[in-house]
């Protein structure tokens, strides 16, 4: 049996913004390739820096982090990143195709016209997050879980190994959330995959493992995550002891 590649690795990382406290204090993780992580913790505690770190968007003021063996900003198209909602106006003229072929932009020649394998790889994606129909409609006029599925789409044209997550159910209804849980589901089985997500609940049922970023980061099974997290009450230690599951059982009542 073959082994399975390390791909993400971070050792000793340390981060903070210019004349600010630390973000991320002496952060060590590692993530086995085709993994399916969630990543939780409260607001400001430093989800979003861990994701940009990841992507090469910000640079470790200590420690070291790779993609797959390699500087993340040498493997910049092996990460694709979808957002919890695109800020744009609703009136602005693009097709959902159009998106799609985003995601291909890093291909795009310097002539600018998508190539046959682009438009390929963009009708693939959107058969994957059931979207296919709505190739020529107005991005504009879908649901909002369309067009997190669309998001969705747009990541997956560029064939990434790793795909981000932030929050891709925090502004639909039960039944998109349902579809988008289900879609991660099947991606999960050629993709490492890391959401950021504040739905406990749901993503317990989903996940091999849950990182919790509050400065630090901590990695443990959703079995041993203590109940409190559930509540959104966020502390050290993580892990659910007997003492911690009767304080939560006092608490309660």
């Amino acid at each position: 049996m073959t082994s399975k590649k390390i791909a993400i690795s971070m050792k000793g990382v340390c981060f903070s913004y210019a004349h600010s406290e630390s973000v991320i204090e002496n952060a060590s993780i590692s993530v086995q390739e085709g993994e399916f992580i969630g990543i939780i913790g409260p607001n400001g505690g430093g989800k979003t820096t861990l994701l940009k770190l990841l992507m090469g968007f910000l640079e470790p003021t200590k420690g070291e982090i790779s993609i797959f063996g390699k500087n993340p900003k040498s493997y910049p198209n092996g990460i694709a990143y979808v957002p919890q909602n695109l800020r744009f106006d609703k009136l602005f003229p693009i097709t959902v195709m159009e998106l799609v072929l985003g995601g291909r932009l890093a291909t795009l020649p310097w002539w600018g016209i998508f190539s046959k394998k682009d438009r390929e790889k963009a009708n693939e994606a959107l058969e994957k997050v059931k979207l296919l129909k709505y190739a020529h409609k107005p991005f504009g006029e879908l649901s909002g879980g369309q067009a997190q599925r669309a998001l969705i789409a747009r990541a997956l044209a560029s064939e990434p190994h790793i795909l981000l997550l932030d929050e891709p159910t925090a502004n639909v209804d039960a039944q998109a959330e349902a579809g988008i849980h289900e879609l991660l589901l099947e991606l999960r089985k050629s993709l490492t995959i890391l959401m950021v997500t504040h739905d406990i609940r749901a993503v317990i049922r989903q996940v091999e493992r849950v990182l919790c970023v509050q400065r630090q980061i901590d990695a443990v099974s959703p079995g041993e995550l203590c109940e409190h997290f559930a509540l959104g009450l966020y502390h050290f230690p993580l892990i659910q002891t007997p003492e911690t599951h009767l304080k939560s059982s006092k608490g309660s009542r």
